[in-house]
């Protein structure tokens, strides 16, 4: 991972310089893990903004397998009885933890992808506004979902997301990101709810 992370947006460069040890809420084993399979892109998906690609993370089966074995172990596969993923890496987060516990799995769309009733929340993004959607009825009262995505920055897609959870009727039993940008501090917006982290930069 590089020393540096830059992040411009609305006109402002934020700049953050960290050590080359990893860290995470799973450990450092797990940290180095993750850290091995990301990519820098600059300036994408615009000018400025350096891109965080966990695709390579994807495509290593046996490093996806063992990322995804975490994330159960960390929080107990007992503990949830639906995963949601926030589009679109979300997805294949929580298709894959689904599948491994034997539970469902419910898809956060940007707006106008679901066909039937929604509930929708807009919010900022670090580089932009966006609107995120979730079927009414995709949960039962008490359902208790497990939240996942890719990359946590500023917060504004997972509060939006765990906020659709429980306005259509889930419990949120854990929020879980591959890779936490701290400096934008995005943890600090979604307490006091708790945060897992694989990998924080």
């Amino acid at each position: 991972m590089p020393d540096a992370v830059v992040v411009k947006g609305n006109g402002t460069t934020v700049t953050e310089t960290h050590s080359t040890v990893v860290r995470g809420d799973s450990g450092p084993q797990v940290a180095q893990l993750v850290a091995s399979r990301v990519l820098d892109v600059p300036d994408f998906p615009k000018p400025g903004v350096v891109f965080k690609d966990l695709m390579p993370l994807f495509a290593d089966g046996p490093v996806f397998r063992e990322v995804i074995d975490g994330i159960i172990e960390y929080h107990g596969r007992d503990s949830f009885d639906t995963v949601a993923g926030i589009e679109a890496r979300g997805f294949v987060i929580a298709a894959a933890i689904a599948y491994a516990t034997g539970v469902g799995v419910v898809p956060v769309r940007k707006a106008g992808k679901l066909p039937r009733a929604t509930h929708s929340a807009s919010y900022a993004l670090e580089y932009g506004e966006a609107t995120l959607e979730v079927h009414q009825d995709a949960f039962t009262a008490g359902h208790r979902v497990l939240v996942v995505d890719d990359v946590l920055a500023t917060g504004g897609t997972a509060e939006a997301t765990l906020d659709l959870v429980e306005r259509a009727g889930g419990t949120v039993a854990g929020f879980t990101v591959l890779m936490e940008l701290a400096f934008l501090k995005g943890r600090e917006r979604l307490a006091p709810r708790p945060v897992h982290a694989l990998l924080t930069v």
